[in-house]
């Protein structure tokens, strides 16, 4: 029998996840042999080159000077710190450990939504903030063992996308959405090289690297057409808990590829992240709110990183 409209979304929606989560099994794989300056410019190379050939065909590179506009400029910015960040943290910690802080975005975006732009944000929603903030310390653990100072790298990570989404929000609607993802790509190209040598410089690459950053910027891509087809299948109350599927594709390929093992403190933490994050969305459905947060948030709930 064929799948409901819901149902087929929710697939996308899996499917999408586990392609930014591969994406950053990539990233933190490449950073074995390479500093992550070079990861960023490489892999931001082959995203420049795949989004720039998709904007021009579809004929939104018409005015670029768009990618100028304040608030356009702002996301990139933010795009920018969130990447750098994130991608640190993701070279010294678990690829299960980073997600889990990453999960907090959504609460993150709608406490600035409420705090910057005034939104309604009822005392539900504050407690499912808080915790889920709750959550992100214990997963953080700061002041006991097993703490790592890369936890509030990933942290800051956390702070820059929310800063990103909420620009995003505000870019004019007649600024293609392409077009926004050129200006970034090109930015993280730039960065990447930027921080190349005080990061320690050039190291000769394989064929296999080259090809293993390619297949990340492909990835990349490949979860934006999985997420708008998603978006576009069903309803988004519905869908947009199945972005939390990333944390499992995180703790699936962190044990396979790289052999961690979430211990249970980092299970319990992620696990009020997540429950907080549901019952929010669960709530903003209730109060009947038109664009829920979910579908403000960067898709991957993390950098983009093209």
């Amino acid at each position: 029998m064929p799948l409901s409209p819901n149902l087929r979304g929710a697939l996308f929606m899996v499917v999408a996840m586990a392609g930014f989560t591969l994406n950053d099994a990539i990233t933190k794989y490449s950073s074995q042999s390479m500093n992550m300056a070079q990861v960023m410019l490489i892999r931001g190379a082959f995203a420049s080159l795949f989004v720039d050939l998709l904007a021009w065909q579809r004929g939104a590179l018409v005015r670029p000077r768009s990618m100028l506009q304040p608030l356009v400029a702002l996301r990139v910015l933010a795009e920018a710190g969130a990447t750098v960040t994130f991608l640190v943290a993701l070279a010294h910690l678990p690829i299960a450990s980073v997600s889990a802080v990453l999960q907090a975005l959504p609460l993150a975006v709608t406490m600035g939504a409420a705090l910057v732009f005034g939104e309604a944000v009822g005392w539900r929603r504050w407690l499912a903030i808080a915790a889920g903030f709750a959550g992100v310390l214990v997963v953080v653990r700061p002041g006991f063992d097993g703490f790592s100072m890369f936890s509030l790298v990933a942290l800051a990570s956390v702070a820059c996308c929310a800063v990103r989404d909420l620009a995003t929000k505000r870019i004019p609607q007649a600024i293609p959405t392409l077009l926004v993802s050129t200006a970034t790509a090109l930015a993280m190209t730039v960065v990447g090289a930027l921080l190349l040598s005080p990061m320690g410089g050039w190291t000769p690459m394989t064929g296999k690297a080259t090809a293993l950053l390619a297949l990340a910027a492909v990835l990349v891509l490949i979860g934006y057409q999985f997420i708008i087809m998603a978006m576009r299948s069903g309803e988004i109350s519905f869908i947009a808990p199945f972005r939390y599927t990333a944390l499992l594709w995180s703790i699936v390929l962190g044990l396979l590829v790289f052999g961690d093992v979430p211990d249970m403190t980092m299970i319990i933490g992620a696990s009020t992240i997540v429950g907080s994050g549901l019952y929010a969305l669960y709530r903003e459905r209730v109060v009947g709110r038109r664009r829920i947060v979910a579908e403000s948030t960067g898709p991957a709930m993390a950098p983009d990183g093209i």
